[in-house]
């Protein structure tokens, strides 16, 4: 056995999914709950109440007209649906409409919020959607840099790092009084609240859990995303201070504060970074925690490691090493396009969701409820479909209803479908996203990994930075933002039918595993029996490199 495949044989003693990995787990996926609070805080402590313009003489600072008023009604516009205009006044005594530089605000659900204080609406609506889109650009530049940083100094120091910093940025953002001082925080919030460490912790969870356990740990940690947008929904009906909201969301990172001192290196980074007395280490007191006796020969595998150390040139993995070569390249481009497609659609239908109709606080609080059912249906799935059929069905399905949606007629009857069939897109991306994260964590080799993983996860970050301005073409039709996120997921969904499968293949370890991986296997290969073949392939490129690591140490 070659020595990249000794670590395999150690996690093998450790078992799939003992104590030790389940309280590791654990540790790991809160980081999901604080990714889900902070990236949909902004839904709530900016939200944009239904509006009108200030009717002068009439609105003033303690009094407000009643919607339905009779002096309202003379006074504002109604738009082709009835519904009274959000921007534009009568001009007194003329039959003429003018913009307006004032506003009056429907308090019914929200007493104050940075949309209210600053008037972000109508001609000022896109200083709103840039307020989401600062956090989403620091978000990709996060999950570049800290991915990359993190397959070169380690998990546990960015996971840490990352920690801190979100709860920082998370509770300064709330104190900020000036917007574009607001929009720098949020950049920095974004780096660390939703990119560095949930995307590490995932990564930690992933590379010490067995293969039949890897589906179920991956989703967890989308199913804790999903309570944190519950938890965002049910802080904010509670807690009307749109100051002190934005705290309360912030100091859910405390919860990660004493991870420093509980949370272990990932063993096979370690290994893979030479170190493997200290991954040892850790695999030893993993056994001990789940109860297993084996003695393990550290000096065998410190030796053997070195050996290998001098049969091969010692170079750095980065990004440009998913492009260099030609099915590294392939699979990374494809799984770029998943990220981006499964994220604008995502974050579209949960922006979104204030447009449906009823309570605010309800419709965000059930669109992250939908995501658990969705996340306990592919768990049953992936492991029986496999990850490639299941999420191109997912995609396309949820591409459908995404198109599908703004064509329904909104009467009463109609809204309640229109709220129908938005809820069953919300269920298929979430399914979708959630396969993508495991499938990227599988496809990509240990040396790569959290960075391929930090490329996917930017990719998706710069299509949740253009979500808010997709969305600002509803002012042309209100047709037009989901219609384009419908057709981006039908595309993809269709390309990821060209993606290798993943299911009972053994994880890649170095560059050339992950070159060789899925070399030959698509779906229409596979349909004809091709996918046998590709996995022999696959196993006799792992024996013929631990033939040749064989000969070299015989030779030594």
């Amino acid at each position: 056995m070659g020595h990249d495949n000794d670590i395999e044989e150690l996690m093998l003693h450790m078992g799939d999914f003992g104590r030790y990995q389940a309280w590791q787990f654990f540790l790991h996926v809160i980081s999901g709950l604080t990714a889900g609070i902070h990236m949909m805080s902004l839904v709530m402590v900016a939200a944009v109440p239904d509006h009108r313009c200030a009717i002068p003489g009439i609105d003033t600072e303690n009094f407000t007209a009643p919607w339905n008023s009779t002096e309202v009604l003379e006074a504002i516009p109604k738009k082709s649906d009835g519904v009274l205009h959000n921007c534009l006044i009568f001009v007194p005594g003329r039959n003429l409409t003018v913009e307006c530089d004032s506003w009056v605000y429907d308090r019914t659900y929200y007493q104050s919020s940075r949309a209210i204080e600053w008037d972000l609406v109508c001609s000022q609506r896109w200083m709103g959607a840039l307020s989401q889109c600062a956090y989403m650009l620091g978000v990709f530049a996060g999950a570049v840099c800290l991915g990359t940083m993190a397959d070169k100094y380690g998990r546990k120091i960015i996971f840490y790092v990352s920690a801190v910093a979100q709860l920082v940025f998370g509770v300064t953002v709330a104190l900020i009084p000036e917007y574009y001082t607001f929009l720098v925080v949020r950049f920095l919030y974004g780096i660390f609240g939703s990119a560095g460490a949930y995307i590490t912790g995932f990564v930690l969870t992933m590379e010490i859990v067995g293969p039949s356990k890897r589906t179920i740990c991956g989703v967890a940690f989308q199913a804790i995303f999903a309570l944190g947008v519950m938890l965002v929904a049910a802080w904010g009906s509670l807690i009307k201070d749109r100051m002190w909201l934005q705290i309360v969301y912030g100091l859910h990172s405390v919860l990660l504060i004493g991870h420093w001192w509980l949370i272990d290196e990932s063993p096979r980074w370690l290994w893979a970074q030479g170190r493997v007395k200290e991954a040892v280490a850790i695999i030893e007191r993993g056994l001990r925690m789940n109860g297993n006796n084996v003695d393990i020969d550290v000096a065998r595998y410190v030796s053997r490691a070195k050996a290998s150390q001098r049969t091969k040139e010692e170079r750095e993995c980065g990004v440009l090493d998913l492009f260099r070569t030609p099915n590294l390249r392939k699979k990374s481009l494809n799984i770029c396009l998943n990220w981006f497609a499964n994220s604008i659609a995502y974050y579209g239908l949960s922006l979104t969701t204030g447009n449906l109709l009823g309570n605010p606080f309800l419709m965000l609080f059930l669109s992250g409820l939908v995501e658990i059912p969705s996340y306990a249906m592919i768990v049953n799935l992936m492991d029986r479909t496999g990850r490639r059929s299941l999420v191109s069905t997912l995609m396309i399905l949820g591409g459908v209803c995404s198109i599908v949606a703004p064509y329904i007629p909104r009467d009463v009857n109609g809204g309640a479908f229109v709220v129908v069939v938005g809820m069953l897109g919300k269920f298929l991306i979430a399914g979708s996203f959630a396969i993508t994260y495991n499938y990227s964590a599988e496809l990509f080799p240990t040396v790569l990994r959290n960075t391929a993983l930090g490329v996917g996860s930017m990719s998706a970050r710069v299509s949740g930075a253009m979500t808010p301005m997709i969305i600002l073409l509803d002012s042309l039709d209100p047709r037009v933002p989901s219609v384009i996120f419908g057709c981006l997921v039908l595309v993809s969904g269709f390309l990821a039918l060209y993606l290798p499968e993943t299911l009972d293949q053994p994880m890649p370890q170095t560059l050339e595993d992950g070159e060789t991986f899925g070399v030959g296997d698509t779906c229409f290969t596979t349909c004809f029996g091709s996918r046998s073949r590709d996995k022999t392939t696959y196993d006799v490129a792992l024996q013929d490199s631990d033939y040749k690591e064989s000969s070299k140490d015989n030779a030594a």
